[in-house]
């Protein structure tokens, strides 16, 4: 019977807008021994005693209490080596109970300071108990409307987490993509900083070696300038050798008179 209970220790003391039973005591500690007649018989007398609860059998309402409790799990919560089960009323609710509701969401909506607009955990969670609530409410009268409307309550409850679920894993991957972008960024910017300095680089490089042309053509000029003139006076000196050559040669061939 415990096993299939789910333990919510730390909402147990919290008010809840579902109505439950008194809690009865599951395993007791052999050391410690709670006598809970008083408990039952209290709950059995607020079972009995409300108004429009006579005409439901025996049966009907152990049908009933069957089906609340596989809509609306009971609450389990361990407390000084015991184990305490607490169940959901099976006690028709009447309008004043409806109005009570009404009024009990709104005074917890302003206890806890809820958000009216936007997302906000406790409106959620105040919403949803007053859900299960009118759930309980309504199973007692119809189980097939109770059933219908925890179907409802439930595909809610997996498309919020869905929900939840997406935004987190988006939330996630915007998150490490802009860490990804940022760390990107810095490498582009160190690559950019490095191209900069090989551009610097390269520039004094072409200035060297346009001095280096400037000073290799003006040398070459000069070499020109210097080999032409040689050549110039080399073909003076030939053309003058060659006169003279000429003009011996004259004299020995011309005829003496």
């Amino acid at each position: 019977m415990a096993e299939s209970m789910d333990f919510d220790e730390d909402h147990i003391d919290e008010i809840t807008l579902v109505k439950y039973n008194n809690p009865v005591l599951v395993i007791k500690n052999p050391e410690k021994t709670v006598d809970t007649s008083a408990n039952l018989k209290i709950q059995k007398q607020e079972r009995e005693g409300r108004p429009g609860s006579g005409g439901i059998t025996t049966d009907n309402r152990k049908e009933t209490e069957e089906i609340l409790n596989d809509i609306l799990p009971p609450r389990c919560w361990e407390e000084d080596g015991q184990l305490w089960s607490q169940t959901v009323s099976s006690v028709p609710a009447t309008r004043q109970d409806v109005s009570n509701l009404q009024e009990m969401l709104d005074t917890r909506l302003q206890q806890t300071q809820a958000r009216e607009t936007g997302i906000c955990p406790v409106r959620r969670e105040l919403y949803r108990q007053c859900f299960d609530e009118i759930i309980r409410q309504v199973t007692i009268n119809c189980a097939e409307r109770g059933f219908l409307l925890s179907r409802i309550r439930d595909e809610i409850t997996m498309s919020m987490e869905a929900y939840e679920t997406l935004y987190c894993s988006s939330a996630a991957f915007g998150i490490r993509k802009a860490l990804q972008s940022q760390e990107g960024k810095e490498q582009l910017y160190q690559k950019v900083l490095d191209l900069q300095g090989e551009c610097d680089a390269m520039r004094n490089e072409i200035k060297d070696m346009e001095h280096k042309a400037e000073q290799t053509e003006r040398r070459n000029n000069e070499m020109k300038l210097s080999e032409e003139r040689k050549h110039a006076e080399e073909i003076a000196f030939l053309k003058k050798t060659n006169a003279q050559l000429k003009s011996q040669l004259e004299g020995i061939i011309a005829p003496k008179k």
